[in-house]
């Protein structure tokens, strides 16, 4: 109940606030890290997981050698652009599918959204939901 209530705030708070700063504090794979909230009033929402919005990166228990060596570096360009204890934005916060995380474009602390650096560089695929594309390729 805690982990819906949780997200229930931060998408009612988050709809009156252009920016909500987050800060990093461990990055868990490719497209998801755990930060805590700062809400508009000072409250701090602590260990809050989040999905970077509209990307795809390859899974670390991947079905194949090659997903799984993408994913490790995927997470590790991740903790390149938002490194733990480093305070950055997000935006466009959505409930995700999976109850007590959210999803959101992500900001850097130079203020270039995450999502996009990834799918540029190739260590994502854009996505916008449904069956996901499978990332180790069939012989």
């Amino acid at each position: 109940m805690k982990k819906y209530l949780i997200a229930f705030l931060l998408g009612v708070v988050c709809l009156e606030v252009q920016a909500t700063p987050v800060v990093v504090k461990k990055i868990i794979d490719g497209d998801t890290f755990i930060g805590d909230v700062i809400l508009a009033d000072g409250i701090e929402v602590v260990s809050v997981s989040v999905r970077v919005l509209n990307v795809d990166t390859p899974e670390i228990h991947g079905e194949c050698e090659d997903e799984i060596r993408k994913a490790l570096y995927a997470k590790q360009r991740l903790g390149e652009l938002i490194p733990e204890g480093t305070t950055i934005e997000i935006k466009n916060i959505k409930n995700d599918k999976y109850a007590g995380r959210i999803d959101a474009n992500v900001f850097d602390s130079a203020g270039r959204d995450v999502g996009l650096v990834l799918v540029k560089e190739k260590i994502g695929r854009s996505y916008s939901g449904g069956k996901r594309q499978p990332w180790c390729v069939l012989d």
